[in-house]
Protein backbone atom coordinates (compact mmCIF):
# COMPACT_ATOMS: atom_id res chain seq x y z
CA UNK A 1 0.00 0.00 0.00
CA UNK A 2 1.46 3.72 -0.70
CA UNK A 3 1.65 5.91 1.60
CA UNK A 4 -0.82 8.07 -0.22
CA UNK A 5 -3.61 4.90 0.05
CA UNK A 6 -2.02 5.25 3.92
CA UNK A 7 -2.65 9.40 4.27
CA UNK A 8 -6.17 9.23 2.48
CA UNK A 9 -7.26 11.79 -0.14
CA UNK A 10 -4.54 14.89 1.03
CA UNK A 11 -1.68 12.42 0.83
CA UNK A 12 -2.66 11.33 -2.69
CA UNK A 13 -2.99 14.93 -3.39
CA UNK A 14 0.46 16.15 -2.35
CA UNK A 15 2.17 12.74 -3.83
CA UNK A 16 0.47 12.68 -7.53
CA UNK A 17 1.23 16.72 -7.88
CA UNK A 18 4.08 18.34 -10.45
CA UNK A 19 5.31 20.67 -7.45
CA UNK A 20 6.68 22.79 -10.28
CA UNK A 21 3.93 22.64 -12.30
CA UNK A 22 1.68 22.38 -10.26
CA UNK A 23 3.08 25.51 -8.08
CA UNK A 24 4.02 27.70 -10.81
CA UNK A 25 0.62 27.28 -12.53
CA UNK A 26 -1.35 27.58 -9.68
CA UNK A 27 0.91 30.80 -8.44
CA UNK A 28 1.04 32.95 -11.40
CA UNK A 29 -2.82 32.28 -11.42
CA UNK A 30 -3.78 32.68 -7.34
CA UNK A 31 -0.98 35.52 -7.58
CA UNK A 32 -3.34 37.66 -10.40
CA UNK A 33 -6.58 36.50 -8.38
CA UNK A 34 -5.07 38.37 -4.92
CA UNK A 35 -3.31 41.19 -6.89
CA UNK A 36 -7.25 42.06 -8.02
CA UNK A 37 -8.22 42.21 -4.29
CA UNK A 38 -5.37 44.33 -3.60
CA UNK A 39 -5.28 46.89 -6.71
CA UNK A 40 -7.92 46.06 -8.88
CA UNK A 41 -6.43 49.10 -11.41
CA UNK A 42 -3.37 47.41 -11.37
CA UNK A 43 -5.00 44.20 -13.04
CA UNK A 44 -6.85 46.24 -15.57
CA UNK A 45 -3.92 48.04 -16.46
CA UNK A 46 -1.87 45.05 -17.10
CA UNK A 47 -4.41 43.30 -19.34
CA UNK A 48 -4.70 46.41 -21.13
CA UNK A 49 -1.11 47.26 -21.66
CA UNK A 50 -0.43 42.86 -22.21
CA UNK A 51 -3.63 43.03 -24.81
CA UNK A 52 -1.99 46.13 -26.85
CA UNK A 53 1.20 44.63 -27.44
CA UNK A 54 -0.21 40.88 -28.22
CA UNK A 55 -2.10 42.74 -30.95
CA UNK A 56 0.88 45.12 -32.22
CA UNK A 57 3.50 42.82 -32.89
CA UNK A 58 1.93 39.29 -32.75
CA UNK A 59 -1.49 39.02 -34.77
CA UNK A 60 0.14 38.54 -38.19
CA UNK A 61 1.97 35.43 -36.84
CA UNK A 62 -1.61 33.95 -35.47
CA UNK A 63 -3.21 34.39 -38.67
CA UNK A 64 0.08 32.30 -40.33
CA UNK A 65 0.12 29.95 -38.09
CA UNK A 66 -3.23 28.81 -38.30
CA UNK A 67 -3.37 29.01 -41.61
CA UNK A 68 -0.52 26.25 -41.63
CA UNK A 69 -2.37 24.32 -39.49
CA UNK A 70 -5.53 23.95 -41.09
CA UNK A 71 -3.36 22.72 -44.14
CA UNK A 72 -1.15 20.20 -42.19
CA UNK A 73 -4.33 18.37 -41.18
CA UNK A 74 -6.24 18.38 -44.47
CA UNK A 75 -2.94 16.72 -45.69
CA UNK A 76 -3.40 14.18 -42.94
CA UNK A 77 -6.91 13.61 -43.52
CA UNK A 78 -5.83 12.45 -47.50
CA UNK A 79 -2.44 11.72 -47.15
CA UNK A 80 -1.26 8.32 -46.48
CA UNK A 81 0.42 8.89 -42.93
CA UNK A 82 -3.70 9.11 -41.54
CA UNK A 83 -2.99 5.44 -41.29
CA UNK A 84 -0.77 5.85 -38.43
CA UNK A 85 -2.45 4.91 -35.00
CA UNK A 86 -2.82 5.80 -31.66
CA UNK A 87 -1.26 2.64 -29.44
CA UNK A 88 -2.26 -1.14 -30.46
CA UNK A 89 -5.65 -0.91 -28.28
CA UNK A 90 -8.69 -0.46 -30.00
CA UNK A 91 -10.84 2.38 -29.33
CA UNK A 92 -11.86 3.53 -25.73
CA UNK A 93 -15.41 4.87 -27.11
CA UNK A 94 -17.54 4.87 -29.64
CA UNK A 95 -17.38 6.95 -32.78
CA UNK A 96 -20.58 8.78 -31.72
CA UNK A 97 -19.42 9.43 -28.07
CA UNK A 98 -16.30 10.15 -29.09
CA UNK A 99 -17.59 12.85 -31.68
CA UNK A 100 -19.81 14.28 -28.82
CA UNK A 101 -17.18 14.54 -26.27
CA UNK A 102 -14.59 16.11 -28.73
CA UNK A 103 -17.15 18.53 -29.93
CA UNK A 104 -17.99 19.65 -26.17
CA UNK A 105 -15.39 19.79 -24.63
CA UNK A 106 -13.81 21.71 -27.51
CA UNK A 107 -15.30 25.35 -28.59
CA UNK A 108 -19.57 24.58 -28.07
CA UNK A 109 -19.81 26.55 -25.62
CA UNK A 110 -18.79 29.70 -27.88
CA UNK A 111 -20.74 28.28 -30.34
CA UNK A 112 -24.09 28.76 -28.55
CA UNK A 113 -23.17 32.31 -27.26
CA UNK A 114 -22.26 33.66 -30.78
CA UNK A 115 -24.40 31.29 -32.99
CA UNK A 116 -27.72 33.43 -33.36
CA UNK A 117 -25.15 37.15 -32.64
CA UNK A 118 -21.97 37.03 -34.71
CA UNK A 119 -23.51 37.83 -38.02
CA UNK A 120 -25.16 40.29 -37.11
CA UNK A 121 -22.11 41.92 -36.22
CA UNK A 122 -20.78 41.75 -39.48
CA UNK A 123 -24.00 42.50 -41.57
CA UNK A 124 -23.77 45.74 -40.25
CA UNK A 125 -20.07 46.31 -40.39
CA UNK A 126 -18.49 43.69 -43.19
CA UNK A 127 -15.35 42.57 -43.22
CA UNK A 128 -12.86 45.38 -45.01
CA UNK A 129 -11.79 42.63 -47.36
CA UNK A 130 -14.97 42.66 -49.54
CA UNK A 131 -16.47 45.55 -50.89
CA UNK A 132 -19.83 45.61 -49.26
CA UNK A 133 -22.08 48.01 -47.58
CA UNK A 134 -23.19 47.20 -44.22
CA UNK A 135 -26.99 46.73 -43.91
CA UNK A 136 -27.35 45.97 -47.41
CA UNK A 137 -28.70 42.48 -48.86
CA UNK A 138 -25.39 41.37 -50.48
CA UNK A 139 -24.37 42.14 -46.37
CA UNK A 140 -25.94 38.85 -45.46
CA UNK A 141 -24.27 36.60 -47.10
CA UNK A 142 -20.74 38.34 -46.52
CA UNK A 143 -22.06 38.03 -42.92
CA UNK A 144 -22.79 34.11 -42.88
CA UNK A 145 -19.80 33.62 -44.49
CA UNK A 146 -17.54 35.17 -42.32
CA UNK A 147 -19.49 33.69 -39.48
CA UNK A 148 -18.85 29.93 -40.81
CA UNK A 149 -15.02 31.09 -41.45
CA UNK A 150 -14.65 32.15 -37.72
CA UNK A 151 -16.32 28.67 -36.43
CA UNK A 152 -15.35 25.77 -38.94
CA UNK A 153 -11.63 24.52 -39.78
CA UNK A 154 -9.61 27.08 -38.16
CA UNK A 155 -10.53 27.50 -34.55
CA UNK A 156 -10.76 23.84 -34.20
CA UNK A 157 -7.58 22.77 -35.93
CA UNK A 158 -5.72 24.21 -33.61
CA UNK A 159 -7.26 21.83 -30.90
CA UNK A 160 -6.84 18.74 -33.02
CA UNK A 161 -3.15 19.33 -33.84
CA UNK A 162 -2.43 19.29 -29.85
CA UNK A 163 -4.20 16.40 -29.32
CA UNK A 164 -2.82 14.59 -32.43
CA UNK A 165 0.64 15.46 -30.84
CA UNK A 166 0.28 14.56 -27.42
CA UNK A 167 -2.18 11.44 -28.39
CA UNK A 168 0.49 9.75 -30.52
CA UNK A 169 3.29 10.74 -28.45
CA UNK A 170 1.31 8.97 -24.95
CA UNK A 171 0.07 6.25 -26.62
CA UNK A 172 3.06 5.47 -28.89
CA UNK A 173 6.58 5.91 -26.99
CA UNK A 174 4.57 5.71 -23.61
CA UNK A 175 5.87 9.42 -22.48
CA UNK A 176 3.00 10.91 -19.87
CA UNK A 177 -0.17 12.99 -21.10
CA UNK A 178 0.90 16.18 -20.51
CA UNK A 179 1.56 19.09 -22.81
CA UNK A 180 4.80 19.31 -23.20
CA UNK A 181 4.51 15.49 -24.74
CA UNK A 182 3.77 17.33 -27.83
CA UNK A 183 7.03 18.82 -28.45
CA UNK A 184 8.51 14.93 -28.03
CA UNK A 185 10.85 15.18 -31.07
CA UNK A 186 11.65 18.99 -30.90
CA UNK A 187 12.98 18.50 -26.53
CA UNK A 188 13.59 14.58 -26.91
CA UNK A 189 12.18 12.13 -24.86
CA UNK A 190 14.70 12.31 -22.19
CA UNK A 191 14.04 16.19 -21.82
CA UNK A 192 10.35 16.28 -21.16
CA UNK A 193 11.49 16.98 -16.97
CA UNK A 194 13.33 19.80 -18.38
CA UNK A 195 13.37 23.56 -17.95
CA UNK A 196 11.64 24.16 -21.36
CA UNK A 197 8.98 21.30 -21.00
CA UNK A 198 8.00 22.34 -17.58
CA UNK A 199 7.79 26.10 -18.84
CA UNK A 200 5.72 24.53 -21.88
CA UNK A 201 3.01 22.68 -19.06
CA UNK A 202 3.43 26.15 -16.64
CA UNK A 203 1.98 27.99 -19.44
CA UNK A 204 -0.46 25.52 -20.50
CA UNK A 205 -2.07 25.66 -16.80
CA UNK A 206 -1.96 29.47 -17.22
CA UNK A 207 -3.30 29.63 -20.66
CA UNK A 208 -6.19 27.15 -19.96
CA UNK A 209 -7.37 29.23 -17.04
CA UNK A 210 -7.40 32.25 -19.09
CA UNK A 211 -9.43 30.91 -22.26
CA UNK A 212 -11.85 28.73 -19.97
CA UNK A 213 -12.76 31.55 -17.72
CA UNK A 214 -13.22 33.44 -21.11
CA UNK A 215 -15.52 31.29 -22.09
CA UNK A 216 -17.50 30.59 -18.34
CA UNK A 217 -17.24 34.83 -18.52
CA UNK A 218 -19.47 34.73 -21.72
CA UNK A 219 -21.42 31.95 -20.97
CA UNK A 220 -22.12 33.34 -17.31
CA UNK A 221 -22.79 37.06 -18.42
CA UNK A 222 -25.68 35.49 -21.01
CA UNK A 223 -27.23 33.64 -18.33
CA UNK A 224 -27.64 36.70 -16.32
CA UNK A 225 -28.81 38.44 -19.56
CA UNK A 226 -30.98 35.54 -20.18
CA UNK A 227 -32.83 36.75 -16.57
CA UNK A 228 -32.80 39.74 -16.99
CA UNK A 229 -34.07 40.56 -20.44
CA UNK A 230 -37.04 37.78 -20.12
CA UNK A 231 -38.02 37.90 -16.44
CA UNK A 232 -36.04 41.49 -15.03
CA UNK A 233 -33.83 39.73 -12.73
CA UNK A 234 -30.99 41.99 -12.18
CA UNK A 235 -28.48 39.93 -9.92
CA UNK A 236 -25.47 43.04 -10.38
CA UNK A 237 -21.85 41.66 -9.53
CA UNK A 238 -23.26 39.52 -6.15
CA UNK A 239 -25.37 37.86 -8.95
CA UNK A 240 -22.32 37.31 -10.92
CA UNK A 241 -20.61 35.72 -8.32
CA UNK A 242 -23.66 33.74 -7.46
CA UNK A 243 -24.28 32.36 -11.13
CA UNK A 244 -20.58 31.93 -11.84
CA UNK A 245 -20.28 29.99 -8.14
CA UNK A 246 -23.74 27.58 -9.37
CA UNK A 247 -21.65 26.92 -12.60
CA UNK A 248 -18.52 26.12 -11.14
CA UNK A 249 -20.36 23.68 -8.67
CA UNK A 250 -21.96 21.62 -11.47
CA UNK A 251 -18.90 20.99 -14.07
CA UNK A 252 -16.96 20.15 -10.43
CA UNK A 253 -19.47 17.68 -9.69
CA UNK A 254 -19.31 16.30 -13.26
CA UNK A 255 -15.60 16.38 -13.49
CA UNK A 256 -15.33 14.36 -10.49
CA UNK A 257 -17.84 11.41 -11.51
CA UNK A 258 -15.49 11.32 -14.36
CA UNK A 259 -15.41 10.89 -17.90
CA UNK A 260 -17.69 7.83 -18.16
CA UNK A 261 -20.28 8.92 -15.77
CA UNK A 262 -19.99 12.40 -15.97
CA UNK A 263 -18.45 14.32 -19.60
CA UNK A 264 -19.62 11.39 -21.82
CA UNK A 265 -23.49 10.96 -20.65
CA UNK A 266 -23.90 15.16 -20.70
CA UNK A 267 -22.03 15.34 -24.18
CA UNK A 268 -24.50 12.86 -25.37
CA UNK A 269 -27.48 14.93 -23.98
CA UNK A 270 -26.11 18.29 -25.32
CA UNK A 271 -25.41 17.38 -29.27
CA UNK A 272 -29.26 15.65 -28.79
CA UNK A 273 -30.53 19.66 -27.65
CA UNK A 274 -28.26 21.45 -29.85
CA UNK A 275 -29.42 19.05 -32.84
CA UNK A 276 -33.30 19.30 -31.52
CA UNK A 277 -33.19 23.43 -31.03
CA UNK A 278 -30.95 23.82 -34.55
CA UNK A 279 -34.03 21.93 -36.90
CA UNK A 280 -36.69 23.79 -34.35
CA UNK A 281 -35.03 26.61 -36.01
CA UNK A 282 -34.56 26.10 -39.16
CA UNK A 283 -38.09 24.68 -39.35
CA UNK A 284 -39.72 27.89 -37.38
CA UNK A 285 -37.29 30.39 -39.78
CA UNK A 286 -37.17 31.36 -43.11
CA UNK A 287 -36.10 27.42 -44.24
CA UNK A 288 -35.85 28.42 -47.73
CA UNK A 289 -33.91 31.31 -47.65
CA UNK A 290 -31.53 29.49 -45.57
CA UNK A 291 -30.70 26.95 -47.93
CA UNK A 292 -30.18 29.39 -50.27
CA UNK A 293 -28.06 31.48 -48.03
CA UNK A 294 -26.12 28.48 -46.41
CA UNK A 295 -24.91 27.37 -49.83
CA UNK A 296 -23.52 30.60 -51.02
CA UNK A 297 -21.91 31.20 -47.85
CA UNK A 298 -20.35 27.87 -47.84
CA UNK A 299 -19.19 28.38 -51.66
CA UNK A 300 -17.89 31.89 -50.70
CA UNK A 301 -15.74 30.61 -47.67
CA UNK A 302 -14.08 27.79 -49.75
CA UNK A 303 -13.54 30.67 -52.45
CA UNK A 304 -11.98 33.10 -50.47
CA UNK A 305 -10.50 30.78 -47.59
CA UNK A 306 -7.08 31.61 -48.31
CA UNK A 307 -7.69 35.53 -48.36
CA UNK A 308 -10.02 35.22 -45.01
CA UNK A 309 -7.15 33.55 -43.32
CA UNK A 310 -4.46 35.68 -44.06
CA UNK A 311 -6.34 39.37 -44.03
CA UNK A 312 -4.49 41.74 -41.14
CA UNK A 313 -6.27 44.51 -42.68
CA UNK A 314 -2.83 46.54 -43.64
CA UNK A 315 -3.37 49.25 -46.12
CA UNK A 316 -6.89 49.27 -45.83
CA UNK A 317 -8.72 52.08 -43.61
CA UNK A 318 -10.17 50.23 -40.42
CA UNK A 319 -8.65 46.77 -41.65
CA UNK A 320 -6.62 45.97 -39.01
CA UNK A 321 -8.53 47.45 -35.74
CA UNK A 322 -11.59 44.90 -37.76
CA UNK A 323 -9.18 41.84 -37.98
CA UNK A 324 -7.70 42.25 -34.42
CA UNK A 325 -11.47 42.70 -32.69
CA UNK A 326 -12.64 39.48 -34.36
CA UNK A 327 -10.35 37.03 -36.66
CA UNK A 328 -7.17 37.31 -34.22
CA UNK A 329 -9.04 37.50 -31.02
CA UNK A 330 -10.86 34.57 -32.32
CA UNK A 331 -7.48 32.49 -32.96
CA UNK A 332 -6.25 33.68 -29.93
CA UNK A 333 -9.09 32.61 -27.59
CA UNK A 334 -9.31 29.04 -29.67
CA UNK A 335 -5.03 28.81 -29.21
CA UNK A 336 -5.63 29.38 -25.08
CA UNK A 337 -8.14 26.42 -25.03
CA UNK A 338 -5.52 24.77 -27.43
CA UNK A 339 -3.23 23.06 -24.17
CA UNK A 340 -6.30 21.60 -22.11
CA UNK A 341 -8.63 20.24 -25.64
CA UNK A 342 -5.20 19.07 -26.84
CA UNK A 343 -5.11 17.19 -23.52
CA UNK A 344 -8.53 15.67 -23.63
CA UNK A 345 -9.04 14.83 -27.40
CA UNK A 346 -5.49 12.82 -26.37
CA UNK A 347 -7.32 11.24 -23.63
CA UNK A 348 -10.04 9.48 -25.39
CA UNK A 349 -8.43 8.89 -28.72
CA UNK A 350 -6.50 5.65 -27.65
CA UNK A 351 -6.91 3.28 -30.45
CA UNK A 352 -7.65 5.58 -32.81
CA UNK A 353 -5.87 6.44 -36.30
CA UNK A 354 -4.10 10.26 -37.50
CA UNK A 355 -6.62 10.60 -39.96
CA UNK A 356 -9.68 9.37 -37.46
CA UNK A 357 -8.86 12.02 -35.24
CA UNK A 358 -7.53 14.69 -37.39
CA UNK A 359 -11.02 14.14 -39.77
CA UNK A 360 -13.12 14.64 -36.45
CA UNK A 361 -11.54 17.41 -35.50
CA UNK A 362 -11.99 19.56 -38.19
CA UNK A 363 -14.55 18.12 -40.57
CA UNK A 364 -17.01 16.75 -38.23
CA UNK A 365 -17.35 19.32 -35.80
CA UNK A 366 -17.43 21.64 -38.62
CA UNK A 367 -20.34 19.56 -40.14
CA UNK A 368 -22.25 20.42 -36.91
CA UNK A 369 -21.08 24.05 -36.87
CA UNK A 370 -21.95 25.47 -40.13
CA UNK A 371 -25.88 24.14 -40.04
CA UNK A 372 -25.94 25.94 -36.68
CA UNK A 373 -24.56 29.56 -37.69
CA UNK A 374 -26.56 29.19 -41.02
CA UNK A 375 -29.69 28.47 -39.48
CA UNK A 376 -29.45 30.15 -35.94
CA UNK A 377 -27.34 33.05 -37.13
CA UNK A 378 -29.33 33.50 -40.43
CA UNK A 379 -32.47 33.53 -39.23
CA UNK A 380 -31.13 36.37 -37.12
CA UNK A 381 -29.89 38.58 -39.62
CA UNK A 382 -33.19 37.83 -41.69
CA UNK A 383 -35.33 39.03 -39.21
CA UNK A 384 -33.02 42.07 -38.82
CA UNK A 385 -33.10 42.60 -42.56
CA UNK A 386 -36.93 42.25 -42.67
CA UNK A 387 -37.95 43.67 -38.93
CA UNK A 388 -38.99 40.77 -38.00
CA UNK A 389 -36.98 41.28 -35.24
CA UNK A 390 -35.10 43.78 -33.76
CA UNK A 391 -31.02 43.82 -32.64
CA UNK A 392 -30.24 47.37 -33.26
CA UNK A 393 -29.42 48.14 -29.31
CA UNK A 394 -26.77 45.24 -29.38
CA UNK A 395 -25.67 46.36 -33.16
CA UNK A 396 -25.19 49.67 -31.61
CA UNK A 397 -23.62 47.98 -28.50
CA UNK A 398 -25.90 49.48 -26.04
CA UNK A 399 -27.08 45.81 -25.41
CA UNK A 400 -24.73 43.07 -24.92
CA UNK A 401 -24.04 40.52 -27.84
CA UNK A 402 -25.02 37.70 -24.77
CA UNK A 403 -29.24 39.07 -25.39
CA UNK A 404 -29.28 38.29 -28.77
CA UNK A 405 -30.63 34.79 -28.72
CA UNK A 406 -33.00 35.71 -26.35
CA UNK A 407 -34.25 38.83 -28.80
CA UNK A 408 -34.50 36.33 -31.75
CA UNK A 409 -36.53 33.49 -29.53
CA UNK A 410 -38.86 35.66 -28.39
CA UNK A 411 -40.14 36.41 -31.79
CA UNK A 412 -41.04 32.62 -32.43
CA UNK A 413 -44.10 31.31 -32.00
CA UNK A 414 -43.63 29.07 -28.39
CA UNK A 415 -40.94 31.94 -27.57
CA UNK A 416 -39.98 31.00 -23.88
CA UNK A 417 -39.59 27.47 -24.26
CA UNK A 418 -36.96 28.22 -27.39
CA UNK A 419 -35.59 30.37 -24.53
CA UNK A 420 -35.36 28.42 -21.72
CA UNK A 421 -33.99 25.42 -24.15
CA UNK A 422 -31.61 27.81 -25.17
CA UNK A 423 -30.63 28.71 -21.50
CA UNK A 424 -29.66 24.60 -20.82
CA UNK A 425 -27.86 24.25 -23.53
CA UNK A 426 -25.69 27.04 -22.90
CA UNK A 427 -25.11 25.80 -19.31
CA UNK A 428 -24.92 22.47 -20.17
CA UNK A 429 -22.27 23.16 -23.28
CA UNK A 430 -19.97 24.78 -20.60
CA UNK A 431 -20.26 22.34 -17.98
CA UNK A 432 -18.92 19.95 -20.02
CA UNK A 433 -15.83 22.68 -21.43
CA UNK A 434 -15.08 23.02 -18.04
CA UNK A 435 -15.52 19.80 -16.48
CA UNK A 436 -12.87 18.41 -19.32
CA UNK A 437 -10.77 21.46 -19.35
CA UNK A 438 -9.96 21.39 -15.44
CA UNK A 439 -9.52 17.55 -15.76
CA UNK A 440 -7.13 18.67 -18.14
CA UNK A 441 -5.53 20.81 -15.75
CA UNK A 442 -5.30 18.47 -13.28
CA UNK A 443 -3.72 15.79 -15.36
CA UNK A 444 -0.99 18.51 -16.78
CA UNK A 445 -0.27 19.64 -12.75
CA UNK A 446 0.47 15.48 -12.11
CA UNK A 447 2.80 14.35 -14.51
CA UNK A 448 0.00 13.24 -16.81
CA UNK A 449 -2.12 10.86 -14.38
CA UNK A 450 -5.48 9.54 -16.19
CA UNK A 451 -7.42 10.23 -12.87
CA UNK A 452 -6.10 12.51 -10.71
CA UNK A 453 -7.14 13.36 -7.31
CA UNK A 454 -10.68 14.89 -6.45
CA UNK A 455 -9.11 17.43 -4.29
CA UNK A 456 -6.85 18.66 -7.31
CA UNK A 457 -9.75 18.84 -9.73
CA UNK A 458 -12.11 20.80 -6.87
CA UNK A 459 -9.15 23.51 -6.53
CA UNK A 460 -8.51 23.95 -9.77
CA UNK A 461 -12.36 24.00 -10.65
CA UNK A 462 -12.41 26.84 -7.75
CA UNK A 463 -9.58 29.11 -9.30
CA UNK A 464 -11.57 28.65 -12.79
CA UNK A 465 -14.50 29.89 -11.49
CA UNK A 466 -12.90 33.08 -9.15
CA UNK A 467 -11.07 33.89 -12.57
CA UNK A 468 -14.05 34.17 -14.85
CA UNK A 469 -15.99 35.86 -11.95
CA UNK A 470 -13.11 38.49 -11.16
CA UNK A 471 -12.91 39.07 -15.66
CA UNK A 472 -16.53 39.89 -15.74
CA UNK A 473 -16.76 42.18 -12.77
CA UNK A 474 -13.48 45.00 -13.85
CA UNK A 475 -14.44 44.64 -17.68
CA UNK A 476 -17.13 41.87 -18.83
CA UNK A 477 -16.78 41.03 -22.59
CA UNK A 478 -14.08 43.25 -23.12
CA UNK A 479 -11.59 41.96 -20.36
CA UNK A 480 -12.56 38.25 -21.28
CA UNK A 481 -11.23 38.99 -24.95
CA UNK A 482 -8.22 40.82 -23.69
CA UNK A 483 -7.51 37.97 -21.32
CA UNK A 484 -7.83 35.33 -23.74
CA UNK A 485 -5.41 37.36 -26.46
CA UNK A 486 -2.76 37.86 -23.72
CA UNK A 487 -2.91 33.62 -22.58
CA UNK A 488 -3.31 32.44 -26.62
CA UNK A 489 -1.61 34.15 -28.37
CA UNK A 490 2.16 32.29 -27.09
CA UNK A 491 0.63 28.55 -27.76
CA UNK A 492 0.58 29.83 -31.28
CA UNK A 493 4.17 28.71 -31.16
CA UNK A 494 4.08 26.10 -29.47
CA UNK A 495 1.18 24.61 -32.01
CA UNK A 496 3.47 25.17 -34.43
CA UNK A 497 6.72 22.94 -33.17
CA UNK A 498 3.82 20.59 -32.17
CA UNK A 499 2.94 20.31 -36.11
CA UNK A 500 6.87 20.43 -37.63
CA UNK A 501 7.60 18.08 -34.60
CA UNK A 502 4.57 15.67 -36.29
CA UNK A 503 6.02 15.92 -39.55
CA UNK A 504 9.68 15.56 -39.03
CA UNK A 505 8.71 12.43 -37.29
CA UNK A 506 6.54 10.83 -39.29
CA UNK A 507 8.84 11.41 -42.04
CA UNK A 508 11.38 9.56 -39.99
CA UNK A 509 9.45 6.87 -39.26
CA UNK A 510 6.81 6.26 -41.39
CA UNK A 511 8.97 6.99 -44.43
CA UNK A 512 8.94 10.68 -46.38
CA UNK A 513 5.57 11.39 -48.54
CA UNK A 514 5.94 11.64 -52.00
CA UNK A 515 3.84 12.53 -54.87
CA UNK A 516 3.74 9.54 -57.50
CA UNK A 517 1.57 9.04 -60.62
CA UNK A 518 -1.02 12.55 -59.12
CA UNK A 519 -1.24 10.68 -55.76
CA UNK A 520 0.43 11.28 -52.46
CA UNK A 521 2.16 8.07 -51.50
CA UNK A 522 4.84 6.99 -48.89
CA UNK A 523 8.21 6.89 -50.33
CA UNK A 524 11.16 4.80 -49.38
CA UNK A 525 12.12 4.84 -45.70
CA UNK A 526 14.88 7.07 -45.26
CA UNK A 527 18.07 5.13 -44.02
CA UNK A 528 18.20 6.96 -39.95
CA UNK A 529 14.98 6.30 -38.65
CA UNK A 530 13.80 6.78 -34.88
CA UNK A 531 13.31 2.62 -34.14
CA UNK A 532 9.76 1.79 -32.75
CA UNK A 533 10.19 0.09 -30.10
CA UNK A 534 12.57 3.75 -28.49
CA UNK A 535 10.79 6.80 -27.61
CA UNK A 536 12.35 9.08 -29.98
CA UNK A 537 15.01 11.64 -29.30
CA UNK A 538 15.99 15.08 -30.95
CA UNK A 539 18.99 14.72 -33.66
CA UNK A 540 20.77 17.65 -34.32
CA UNK A 541 22.14 15.99 -37.43
CA UNK A 542 18.56 15.61 -39.43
Amino acid sequence: MSDGDDLGAVGRFREEIDPIVFLFGAGLTVGVIALYFISPTTVENGIAYLNQGMLQYLNWALLVIVFLVVLFLIFLILGPWGKIKFGDDPPEYSFVSFFTMLYSAGFAAGVVFWGPTEALFYYAEPSPLFDVSGGSAEAITIAIQQTLFHWALPQLAVFTIMGLAIGYFTYNYDVPLRVSSALTPILGADNLDGPIAKTVDVLAVFATIGGVATSLGFIGSQFISGLSYQWGIDLGNTGILLVVTMMTLLFTISMVLGVDKGIRRLSNFNMILFVALMIATFIVGPSAFLLLIGTQAVGGMITDFVSMSLFTGAGVEGGTEWANAWTVFYWAWALSWSPFAGVFIARISRGRTVREVAFTGIAATSGATIPWFTFVGGTAVWAQHNGVADFGAVIAGEAGAEVSGFILFEAFPLGTAFMIAFMILVTTFFVTSADSSTLAVSMMTTGGKAQPSNINRIFWGVVLGMTAAILMIIGGIEALQSAAIITGAPFAFVCFLAMLGLAKHFSATHGRVILQDDAWVIGSRPERRTPADTPPVADDDD
